[in-house]
């Protein structure tokens, strides 16, 4: 399947997928008046800003056969300011390795594709890909957030070597608080089961 590095006109191909991928995968986790209420034109500014900032995430777009792009991932150095309250594990019971550097450390901020895509393969090969591309930049692990409650994206990461380290965040999504879990992985595990 074609992946490339997405450029600022894919900003709103990128929306599309991140509105109907959001819509589908959370549906009964968000409330539907924030699913129903996502536009995908202020979505498209959002990534056009994104794509043509400074410092901007390195984003992956895979594109189906007539060249329409079906999913896309981005990654950025690791957020300093990206800690939970009292620190990466620190107050309740330890994380695995505590806080995240950012030289270090790239966080998979994003990981979409469109409900026809998925259990496809398209997942697996856009996060492989996104960890080949995070050691080719010179980072040495990955972290993520994901939703506690999403069985389907844990499972997914959890098969691909990604696991929690103990920290957790609360996130207001739509009005409701939803516990969101930090995910890790080694980009040099000597059999990294994404590689």
């Amino acid at each position: 399947m074609p992946l490339r590095r997405a450029l600022p006109a894919d900003a709103a191909a990128l929306a599309a997928v991140h509105v109907r991928s959001w819509q589908a995968a959370y549906r009964g986790l968000v409330p539907d008046t924030c699913l129903d209420g996502l536009d995908v034109a202020e979505r498209a500014r959002v990534w056009r800003e994104r794509l043509t900032a400074p410092g901007a995430p390195v984003v992956t777009v895979v594109e189906d056969e007539a060249g329409a792009v079906t999913a896309f991932s981005s990654f950025r150095a690791w957020p300093a300011d990206d800690e939970p309250a009292g620190g990466a594990g620190e107050a309740e019971g330890e994380g695995e390795g505590g806080h995240l550097v950012a030289s270090v450390t790239a966080e998979l901020s994003t990981l979409y594709a469109v409900p026809e895509a998925w259990g496809r393969g398209v997942g697996r090969a856009l996060l492989a890909a996104t960890v080949d591309a995070m050691r080719e930049a010179g980072f040495r692990e990955a972290g993520l957030w994901v939703f506690e409650e999403n069985a389907r994206a844990r499972a997914f990461y959890e098969r691909a070597g990604w696991h929690p380290d103990g920290a957790t965040a609360t996130d207001d999504t739509g009005g409701r608080l939803l516990t969101e879990l930090r995910y890790r992985v080694s980009l040099f595990a000597e059999s990294s089961p994404t590689s």
